[in-house]
């Protein structure tokens, strides 16, 4: 049952921090909130859909593909030409990308949810110490975690990763510096693409179905972690989604059965708590430039 307990909970931990992290990342560089993030999984997810009959790794890099492809397309035709607006105006631009987005595959592709077939070596499972542990559940952790420290290494070891720092603590310094702005924010995007694309992944193995409005709870899941960790620190994006997957794994472990349906009410009223201590979030320093 132990054994169970940290599995799962490690799984739901690392899923939301990806999640978080695709938040964090276009925040804490242009002080940009993308609710179109949601609608990059959404495509991710379609395409999984698409090529449910290939070989799973096929699968994986097109949904990869199509990710970083409507990610940086929201960028170079929605956000690019209002870098200089207030961030009201960007919010709402996100928000109507959002919509569009999701009416465009409500119309066309997925008029209704479409079930998509768990790949057979996902659903086999084994016995570890008395509980039974699923080869999804190795695979999530196993895609999230190479994600992540994917991620982190080309932060901290690369000169792209260098620039995008940068970026994150004075965008208009780093512009005056010499750091190429338009490499900075598509690369941004980019990365953000992969990392929902990996989410769509992982929550496509986990739900077994795509639906138009499927983008939303990762979307509201991703702000909360991030916003608990810290909107302007990735380190803490990452360690506000792994706490928001833990604590729900253990609320779902431990609350007594009657309670269980109320989890999340439980899991947002700590997440409250724990923001009135600390507004700016765990791990959050300076505050973030907002574009």
């Amino acid at each position: 049952m132990f054994v169970q307990f940290i599995v799962d909970a490690v799984g739901l931990g690392a899923f939301y921090a990806l999640l978080s992290i695709g938040i964090a990342l276009l925040f804490g560089v242009l002080g940009l909130m993308n609710f179109a993030y949601g609608e990059i999984i959404l495509a991710a997810a379609f395409t999984l859909y698409l090529c449910r009959t290939l070989p799973w790794p096929v699968a994986l890099l097109a949904a990869i593909a199509a990710g970083v492809l409507v990610s940086v397309l929201t960028e170079r035709l929605a956000f690019r030409p209002l870098r200089d607006a207030d961030p009201v105006t960007l919010m709402i631009a996100s928000f109507a990308v959002s919509l569009i987005l999701q009416s465009v595959a409500r119309m066309t592709v997925l008029p209704r949810a479409q079930g998509v077939p768990s790949r057979s070596f996902m659903s086999t499972s084994f016995e570890v110490l008395g509980s039974r542990i699923s080869v999804l559940q190795l695979v999530t952790i196993a895609l999230c975690g190479i994600t992540l420290a994917g991620v982190m290494l080309l932060l901290q070891k690369t000169s792209l990763g260098a620039q995008l720092r940068a970026s994150s603590e004075n965008f208009e310094m780093a512009n005056v510096l010499g750091i190429r702005t338009n490499v900075v924010m598509i690369s941004a995007f980019a990365i953000v693409g992969v990392v929902g694309a990996v989410s769509a992944v992982v929550l496509v193995g986990r739900q077994g179905a795509i639906s138009a409005e499927m983008g939303l709870s990762p979307l509201l899941i991703g702000v909360v972690g991030a916003v608990l960790g810290g909107m302007s620190n990735l380190r803490g994006a990452v360690l506000g989604g792994l706490l928001l997957g833990i604590i729900s794994a253990g609320l779902e472990a431990f609350l007594p059965q009657q309670l269980v349906p109320f989890r999340d009410a439980f899991l947002y009223t700590l997440v409250m708590a724990i923001l009135v201590v600390r507004p700016q979030g765990l791990l959050s320093g300076e505050k973030v430039r907002v574009s």
